[in-house]
């Protein structure tokens, strides 16, 4: 969910829409019966023997796939699992079954493709004047952008449904509130009105934790809003990093993203704090005796890294120095890999 589980300007006007592939090929295409040896009469194409229509096919179901983000979904669904391993473990001193598992994945999964999806259809103005962001398929015109919204609200209502079905009404609306919160309240209005955008857009990139440990346990207890908290605090200096580099992009688009309106020395000093109330959090599941000292030592080492490079950043941003923001960016991905691998090997520890 998180694409772990994430920006004032007057929307730009909308692009025209484009015909979709398909729609486009027919026009083309002779009105009349096929000359095409082989081909049926009528001119209906077999998908499978026509290298044209073979590529067009996998070039839509590609632009739908890049739609959901896949890379943040990884990320999403990588805080998901071990969690759902310790919330069973302290509750019934067993793991969780695979069917619970793969049910909260595959929601997940859809329900952070929804969320990226619609987010993707809202952001199409914007994406296309931005370098980063132009060659994603809505400002391209590979996919009608009525279409898009329809795969993400399709992909959003299975995802909802079928986690209420599966493990309960609360895990399903969470899942709810993250879609509905992250292309609503941070896509529509806090990514276009407010540097604090990245702080509070957290909040969608940390529920996966809560989704998990409310499917296993039917509540949330405090060590899932640690959990969360720890997610919280680690998004804005791992998104701050992306945001130095393309600052320029933002600033384009008219999108009031921390780097983009504020100094070198205040985004490095934000990520300071964040990475130290990262760090902290991610220890606090110590004296709840929730955790051995696996999880402790490589959190605190992993933890200490983190703050590290941030402090890192601002010793070059108050000596006025290149800021080499994707040293961050790359280990902060590490860092909560790495966070959540020993959480899970932890639970086998307890």
């Amino acid at each position: 969910m998180s694409e772990n589980l994430t920006a004032s300007v007057a929307k730009a006007a909308e692009p025209v829409t484009a015909l979709d592939l398909t729609q486009e090929q027919s026009q083309r295409a002779p009105s009349g019966p096929t000359s095409a040896p082989g081909a049926p009469l009528g001119g209906s194409r077999d998908v499978e023997s026509d290298p044209e229509a073979t590529s067009s096919l996998k070039a839509r179901i590609a632009g739908y796939v890049s739609l959901t983000k896949p890379r943040i979904v990884e990320l999403l669904l990588i805080t998901t699992v071990p969690t759902m391993l310790l919330a069973s473990r302290l509750t019934s001193d067993s793991l969780p079954s695979l069917g619970v598992v793969l049910v909260v994945l595959i929601g997940g999964a859809f329900a952070a493709g929804s969320a990226n999806a619609i987010n993707c259809y809202i952001d199409r103005d914007i994406d296309q004047l931005m370098k980063r962001t132009s060659s994603r398929p809505l400002p391209q015109h590979n996919i009608d952008p009525r279409n898009a919204l329809i795969f993400g609200l399709v992909l959003g209502i299975l995802a909802v449904g079928g986690l209420w079905v599966t493990v309960g009404w609360l895990a399903a609306a969470l899942t709810l509130g993250a879609i509905a919160y992250y292309d609503l309240v941070y896509t529509l209005w806090l990514k276009r009105t407010t540097p604090s955008n990245t702080v509070w857009g957290g909040i969608c990139g940390a529920a996966p934790v809560l989704i998990g440990w409310a499917a296993v346990t039917g509540t949330v207890s405090a060590e899932a809003w640690l959990l969360f908290a720890v997610v919280f605090f680690w998004q804005p200096p791992h998104f701050y990093a992306l945001a130095i580099k393309f600052k320029d992009d933002y600033s384009a688009a008219g999108i009031p993203m921390l780097p983009s309106v504020a100094t070198a020395k205040r985004v490095a000093v934000e990520s300071v704090i964040f990475g130290w109330l990262m760090l902290v959090t991610s220890l606090l599941l110590w004296p709840l005796g929730s955790v051995t000292y696996l999880y402790v030592v490589v959190a605190a080492v992993t933890g200490g890294l983190f703050v590290l490079e941030c402090h890192k950043l601002l010793g070059r941003a108050l000596r006025g120095e290149d800021l080499k923001p994707m040293r961050l960016f790359h280990w902060s991905t590490s860092y909560l890999a790495l966070l959540f691998l020993a959480l899970a090997v932890d639970t086998f520890l307890i």
